[in-house]
Parts: C-alpha cells; sequence; structure tokens
C-alpha cells in the first residue's frame, strides 16, 4: 500500500492510537486491499460492502472480527482517504454476548502448582492477582513494583490509562524469587521479542502447557485469569465498583457480566423448584427403586 499505508498510519499516530490497534488496522486494510487487487483510490463505498459479504458468507468470521475490519475500513476511507461516505453505509453486525469462561479457585491454584518455571509461574500469578490484560503484565517495570504501599502501578493500560492494583503478598514472594534467580532490569519479564518484551504467544503456550498438566478440561487464556480474578472477588463481597476500577472498564457495564456467572448471584441463589416440597418425595421414590 506504501503511501496509502503511511497516511492512515499518520492519521492514527495523530489521535495517539495504541500501537496494537495501529497495527490491527492496517492489517485489516492490506487484507482489504490484497482482495481486490487494486489501488485503493479506485476502490468504492460498493467494494466494502461486497468485501463485507465475503467475510460473512465464505470467511465466515466472527462478529468481533468483523466489526474491527469495518472499523479499520471506516477510517481509513473516511477519516485517512476523506471520503464523503456516509459511515451508516459501512454497517457493523451486531455483536454477541457471550459470558466469560471462569476458573474455581481449586483450578486457579492447580494451574499454578503445574508450572516449574519461577518465571512462568510469576507471570501467570500476576495475571490473576491483579486481574492484569496480558499487555499490561508484559509491560509492568521493575519499578511499578511498590512494595511500601503493596500496589502495583499499571502503565498507559486500555485507553492509555494509568491505575493501581492491590500487591499480593504471595505475588510479592513470588516475584522477589523470581529476581533474585533472573535479575530483570526495566523490564519485569524480559523476552525475545523486538522490543526485549515476552510475546503474548509465549504466555499461551505456558497457560497451555499448564492446564494440560493440571488436567484441567476448561479453555483457559491469559484473559481467563482477568475473568476469574474478577468474578472471585464479586463471590468474595467486593463491590462492583471496586471491581471496575481494578478492571480498569470505563463503563460498569462491562464489569456487570461477572454477576451472570459468580456463585453468590447464581449458584447460591435457591430456585423456586425446591420451594414447592417435593425433594423428600423424589428422594423417597428414588430409593424405593433402588430396593
Amino acid at each position: 500500500m506504501g503511501y496509502y499505508r503511511d497516511l492512515m498510519d499518520r492519521e492514527m499516530r495523530i489521535r495517539g492510537f495504541a500501537d496494537s490497534t495501529r497495527d490491527a488496522y492496517l492489517g485489516c486494510v492490506r487484507r482489504f486491499v490484497g482482495y481486490y487487487m487494486t489501488p485503493p483510490d479506485q476502490l468504492t463505498l460498493e467494494h466494502v460492502n461486497r468485501y463485507q459479504l465475503y467475510l460473512t458468507q465464505e470467511r465466515r468470521v466472527a462478529w468481533s472480527t468483523f466489526n474491527v475490519a469495518v472499523c479499520a475500513l471506516r477510517f481509513f476511507f473516511v477519516v485517512a482517504m476523506k471520503k464523503g461516505w456516509n459511515v451508516e453505509l459501512l454497517p457493523y453486525q451486531k455483536t454477541r454476548r457471550r459470558l466469560p469462561q471462569v476458573l474455581s479457585a481449586q483450578e486457579v491454584q492447580a494451574l499454578f502448582e503445574a508450572v516449574t518455571n519461577i518465571k512462568h509461574r510469576a507471570i501467570l500469578m500476576t495475571l490473576y492477582s491483579g486481574g492484569l490484560r496480558v499487555s499490561e503484565a508484559l509491560a509492568l517495570q521493575v519499578a511499578d513494583i511498590d512494595s511500601d504501599r503493596m500496589v502495583l502501578r499499571i502503565q498507559q493500560g486500555k485507553g492509555g490509562k494509568d491505575r493501581y492494583v492491590m500487591l499480593s503478598e504471595t505475588l510479592l514472594v513470588t516475584l522477589r524469587d523470581y529476581w533474585r534467580q533472573y535479575r530483570p532490569q526495566g523490564l519485569l519479564f524480559h523476552g525475545l521479542g523486538p522490543d526485549g518484551r515476552l510475546s503474548r504467544e509465549s504466555v499461551g503456550k505456558v497457560i497451555g502447557k499448564a492446564r494440560s498438566r493440571a488436567g484441567i478440561a476448561k479453555r483457559v487464556s491469559a484473559h481467563t485469569l482477568r475473568h476469574s480474578f474478577a468474578t472471585h472477588l464479586l463471590e468474595a463481597g467486593i463491590n462492583i465498583r471496586v471491581i471496575q476500577r481494578l478492571l480498569g472498564h470505563k463503563s460498569l457495564r462491562s464489569t456487570e457480566i461477572y454477576t451472570h456467572v459468580a456463585s453468590n448471584y447464581v449458584a447460591d441463589t435457591a430456585s423456586p423448584l425446591d420451594s414447592l416440597g417435593l425433594l423428600g418425595e423424589i428422594v423417597g421414590r428414588t430409593s424405593g427403586m433402588d430396593r
């Protein structure tokens, strides 16, 4: 794309887009242009609509993938290329609400115990103990650990905002053990990436191996630990507003999803079936059949 790529990237940088967002948007537009093999200035709204149909009917991409592509194409043509298009003619797909996968406290413990490498265990504990996004954990600096105040500083999280989360005593002991063995300077968790950071893929592999060793049947990712953190706090009676702040959610609606999976909102609520007094009759009938 050359000139057009640079033009779009410049407009995103001016607006302070995160590196991950810029990479995702540029990738979406690159794939769109590659689909038609035509210079971008020759592509029309009809081309975009046909590409949307291709993503839906042929590629059958997830709604989230589809909507990211729409965001990227809207930005490219309307903002960067300054086309006078009505963005409503570049529709999003209706979002689908999925409940997060959550581990029990016993499963979280089993996951940690399945990791023998102290660096890998420290990373997983960091993700869970403060409900961090994987990008936030991998961006942590040694100086972000404030053991006097027992907090972790999260710099420039999602939305470009700083926040603090609690520093678990268990995590602090683990991090000190990790530091004695690895002596990290600057970045807390070093990797082989071009910027010296550990990659998301590496963390995913660590979690995948630990999940297998622990015999956990559920699908587990770094974000599963964040979901589990929020759910376990809610089950412990922590105010949902506090959890919202710890997670760095802009809207309380994002945090409220955990009320649908927390046991004190679901499993601990008695079903009206149990109030009908049928349990004794059913148990008695079952016992009679056993005889």
